[in-house]
């Protein structure tokens, strides 16, 4: 298991980037949370497999139809999430 943080710039806030990252997390059994940043992105973390984080790696990329996603940028994190995977305050 691996987790990974990524930060998602582009157009990612009010257009349901936050509730399509929940969906497609909970999709692949991954573990972690998501959250709207100050500066206008998106952040999240995610733990799981290599396939499942590859997955989800490629479904941000995607974003929902209102988004533009920029760019992603992610690290290799020493967070163990709690099981499951939710939407954080803002931060």
């Amino acid at each position: 298991m691996k987790t990974l943080r990524l930060r998602v710039t582009g157009r990612v806030q009010g257009v349901g980037f936050r509730h399509f990252t929940r969906d497609a997390a909970a999709r692949l059994g991954l573990d972690g949370w998501v959250r709207n940043r100050l500066d206008g992105s998106v952040e999240a973390v995610a733990r799981g497999d290599a396939a499942a984080l590859d997955a989800f790696r490629a479904a941000l990329r995607q974003g929902p139809p209102a988004s533009r996603v920029d760019d992603i940028v992610e690290v290799v994190d020493d967070e163990v999430p709690a099981k499951g995977f939710f939407q954080a305050p803002t931060a």
